[in-house]
Order: C-alpha cells, then structure tokens, then sequence
C-alpha cells in the first residue's frame, strides 16, 4: 500500500508576523514566523554545524523546508509542523508588501502578501510580560532578581533597520554595527523618553544575524518594574513589556 501523498504548508498573510511583536507587519533584516499546519515533516532548529563556510542555511539539513522572500531564499532558524522562524533578507527591496511563500520538499504553500516597513521594532521577551534583560555579566534580569536603578543592561531587539556597515546577506554580525537611524532611536520608561546619553549602542548583536543589542544604563531616579518601548522613527514597539527594576 502507497504511503499517502504528502499536503503542502497550510497557512495565511495574517499568520505570518513579527517574531518579537506576533503582529503581521515586518522589516528587512527581522524576525519572521510563519504559523499554520503541515509546514514541516520534522521539528529542528538551527545549530552550529549549519553554518557552512560562515553563511546561515536557507534550508535546514534534513527537513526540506524553505521559506522565499520577493524570490530571496530566507536564513530559517527553526521548524516544526506548526512553526517556522525565519530571517527576511535585508536586501529585499523596500516596498509596502511583500510575496512571502513557504515550501516542504518542493510543496508550495499559497504565496501571500505581508506588510513591509523600513523598520518594525520589538523587544524580546522573556515571558509575556517581562522583556529579556541581562546584566554586564550575562546574568538574566529577572523579576525575582531585578536590575538596580544606575546600573547597565543589555537588551535584545529585532526590526531596528539598516546598520553601518551593513551585515551581507547569510552572514553574521562579525562585531559592532550601529544601526542607521541611531539618530531617530528613542526608549521609553512608563512612556518617557530616557536620556540619549544612557543609551550606550544600538546596533548588530556581534556574533548573530537579525538581532539587535542596546545596551542602557538606567537612570538613578528609574520606576520600578516600568513599561519599556523602543522606537525608530514613529514605529513603536509594543506595549506591555516590563523591566524588572529595584
């Protein structure tokens, strides 16, 4: 008896969104997911090993699952039946929409259209409503161990646009890159803007691809646990996130 023939990737322009943010509005070198059913035959995410010759994978050994931004093949991090996490090339043209279209061994799934903007910032979290912070010594902030008012923290970003130098397409940040529009970057404590002197860097996490750094040394006079945002430009981060501070 035949095996039954295998479906294509079932999912839809409002499921593919924002690693960070989970909205459907993306940027050039950002976070994507795409959620939906049968995207993969098998659950992997990205190791060491994948790398070859210093360039990310488009397709992850063994699973056979690509994901295709404006005809670009996009660096994936993760698969599963359920989810892929992919990078969008930061060479795509800028443009409102973008054809997005994911593939399980040559099955194609609908192409569909995602809304695109020169950057879309997001703060990852380290549950749904603390935002990742470590410390200088890479301890994790965390609400049982907060950070103290006056002290550096360091956090992590997708969706903050252009860098210089900019980080080619399927490589890694090979060290500091501060992001472009460092000059329209805000944070915001509780809805206020903090200092621009207290914002150390903003840019390419070294080491990494679509991950952005910012390193912040906190005012003395800091709320505790405030609601933090970033911004470029007029695009905002989220709402909701918290720091856990003392």
């Amino acid at each position: 008896m035949c095996c039954p023939e295998r479906t294509a990737p079932i999912y839809a322009a409002a499921t593919v969104v924002h690693s960070a943010t989970g909205l459907p509005a993306l940027a050039p070198n950002t976070f994507g997911t795409i959620y939906g059913k049968d995207l993969a035959v098998t659950t992997r995410a990205l190791a060491g090993s994948d790398l070859e010759g210093g360039l990310l994978p488009v397709v992850l050994l063994g699973t056979g699952v690509r994901v295709t931004v404006e005809g670009l093949a996009a660096p994936i991090w993760y698969v599963s039946p359920t989810q892929i996490n992919f990078l969008i090339p930061g060479e795509i043209p800028q443009k409102p929409l973008v054809k997005v279209y994911a593939s399980v061994n040559g099955r194609a799934g609908p192409e569909v259209e995602v809304r695109l903007l020169p950057a879309a910032p997001g703060l990852f979290r380290l549950d749904p409503e603390t935002v990742l912070a470590v410390r200088l010594d890479k301890s994790v902030v965390k609400l049982e161990t907060p950070v103290a008012a006056g002290q550096d923290v360091i956090l992590f970003a997708t969706g903050l646009g252009p860098t210089m130098p900019d980080v080619p397409y399927r490589y890694v940040a090979g060290g500091a890159a501060p992001i472009v529009r460092r000059a329209e970057f805000r944070l915001l404590l509780n809805g206020s803007v903090v200092p621009d002197q207290r914002i150390r860097y903003v840019g390419a996490a070294p080491g990494f691809a679509g991950l952005y750094q910012i390193n912040l040394w906190l005012p003395e006079d800091s709320p505790s646990h405030p609601e933090i945002q970033v911004a470029v430009g007029e695009a905002l981060s989220p709402p909701g996130l918290r720091l856990p501070v003392r």
